[in-house]
Formats: structure tokens, C-alpha cells, sequence
């Protein structure tokens, strides 16, 4: 969707795309992989589940749920709150509000309703990451406007002879694997002005299935390494955090299968989706 990951948003903002777009456009195939990918992990993981499945497990040991409520009613508004983000979120296209302003807003509202813990709340922001991507699109801005992101429109163009195929295929699988190299959200931030462009030369229809191209390619590439993506660093961090630290050349190994499965399976998508 277009919430599920900052690629997304990025996309659905440059473009005003909504909630139900992504949905109905990149949501069939996210769910197909879904599924192939479960199947490939109980597989590739089949002897650790297997010598696990013996053991014999204490119910009594598992924490009481309810012990995690330390304040209800700071769990009550809090939920309140992540239910109104949720519809606010998915009915944005109809209400006309931004996700840029819905975020801002909920991220105010929690603030407010959480005014005795602001000050341990704030010293929690990660500012050096909020610092890191003003920086970044403060560069793509610069170089969008210095014409650098019309040269790169070109060369691609000029690459594949305008062929819409032949684009496609290339955003698809250079966005899958850069964005397990770069991070998915600095490279998607980059391309998504880069299609602007080659949209003002081509046209909403040929640049169109290019789209979806680049979401699915940014957000399936991302699961190759710990840093393809937010979501990958914050696992490996928890996990270390627990005693199960993640190796890099471990997460690797099966982030590069899992990525050519899912890319393989968008090709195949956006084929007989968009392009025949």
C-alpha cells in the first residue's frame, strides 16, 4: 500500500497516487509474494523448524499480555489515535489531506496527549536520520534543478530507444538491486524526479507501468541486505538487542534469494499487466 513503506509515499506524492492506487495496482502481487516467500522460508529454514518441533513448551512461562498495559488509559487513547492514522491514511484521496500532513498531525496529536512524557518522547528522535534525508532531497533538489535529473531521463531513453518495455524492465530490476545497496528511500527519492521528467517527454501512459516498476523494484529490493531497508535495521537492532544478532553475509545470503523470487515474479506482473 501506499503507507506499507516510504518508497511508497514518496512515489504517491509526486504523483498523487492514493491509498486504493497502490492498492489495486502493486497489491495482487505483494500478496502472491507473500506467499511464495513463506514457502521458500519454511523450506530453507526446515531443519532448524524441525529440530525445534520436539520441544516440549511450558505455558506458564509466557508473560501475561496484559502486564504490557502499564497505563489503560494511555493504551486506550494511543489505540484511538492508531485507529484514526489508519482511516485517515486510507481514505486520504477522498478527505483531500496529505500523508505528509496526516503524519505530521497524528505525530502532534500523540505529543499533545503525552504532555507529562514530551520531553523523554522528544530526546527518542532519531535527528540525525530526520537530518540525514533533508540533507538528501536537499541535494536532489539541486541537482533536479541544475538539470542533472533531465540528463539522467535522457540517457535512459536514449539507453532503450524509448522502448516502454525495455524502460520498464530496467527500473524494475536497477531499483531491486540498487536498493539493497543504497537504501530503498534515498534511491527511490532520486528516480522519482528522474520519471517526472521522462513522464513531461512520453507521456502518463507510457511512464505509467514505470511506476509500479519502481515501487515494486524499491520495496522488494530492500529486503536483500540489513540496510536495503528501515525495517531491516530496526529487526537487526532488536535482534541484537535480544542475544540473536543478525550477520550481515547470513542476512545477505537469503535477502539476495528472497529478492531475485519477488523481482522475478513482479517481471512476470508487470508483463501481463502493463505491458501487453
Amino acid at each position: 500500500t501506499m503507507c506499507g513503506d516510504p518508497p511508497n509515499i514518496i512515489i504517491g506524492t509526486a504523483l498523487g497516487y492514493s491509498f486504493a492506487d497502490f492498492l489495486t495496482n502493486t497489491g495482487l502481487i505483494a500478496g502472491i509474494a507473500l506467499i511464495a516467500i513463506i514457502v521458500f522460508f519454511f523450506f530453507a529454514f526446515k531443519k532448524e523448524l524441525s529440530a525445534n518441533k520436539n520441544e516440549k513448551v511450558d505455558p506458564s512461562t509466557f508473560p501475561n499480555p496484559s502486564d504490557a498495559i502499564e497505563n489503560k488509559k494511555d493504551f486506550i487513547i494511543s489505540t484511538a489515535i492508531f485507529i484514526i492514522a489508519i482511516v485517515l491514511l486510507v481514505s486520504h484521496a477522498q478527505t483531500g489531506l496529505t500523508v505528509a500532513f496526516i503524519g505530521v498531525a497524528i505525530a502532534l496529536i500523540t505529543l499533545l496527549t503525552s504532555i507529562k512524557d514530551i520531553g523523554s518522547i522528544l530526546k527518542k528522535v532519531d535527528y540525525k536520520t530526520l537530518l540525514f534525508f533533508i540533507g538528501l532531497f536537499i541535494i536532489i533538489g539541486g541537482l533536479e534543478h541544475a538539470g542533472g535529473i533531465k540528463l539522467m531521463s535522457e540517457w535512459l531513453l536514449n539507453v532503450t530507444n524509448g522502448s516502454q518495455k525495455a524502460t520498464a524492465m530496467i527500473i524494475l530490476w536497477a531499483s531491486g538491486i540498487l536498493s539493497g545497496i543504497i537504501d530503498n528511500i534515498p534511491y527511490t527519492a532520486t528516480m522519482s524526479p528522474l520519471l517526472v521528467e521522462v513522464q513531461k517527454v512520453m507521456g502518463a501512459d507510457y511512464t505509467f507501468p514505470l511506476w509500479w516498476c519502481l515501487s515494486l523494484g524499491a520495496c522488494l529490493g530492500g529486503n536483500m541486505t540489513i540496510i536495503g531497508a528501515a525495517a531491516n535495521v530496526i529487526v537487526s537492532e532488536t535482534a541484537a538487542s535480544t542475544g540473536h544478532p543478525i550477520r550481515f553475509m547470513y542476512f545477505l545470503k537469503y535477502g539476495v534469494l528472497v529478492t531475485i523470487i519477488s523481482l522475478v515474479m513482479s517481471t512476470v506482473y508487470i508483463w501481463f499487466r502493463f505491458l501487453t
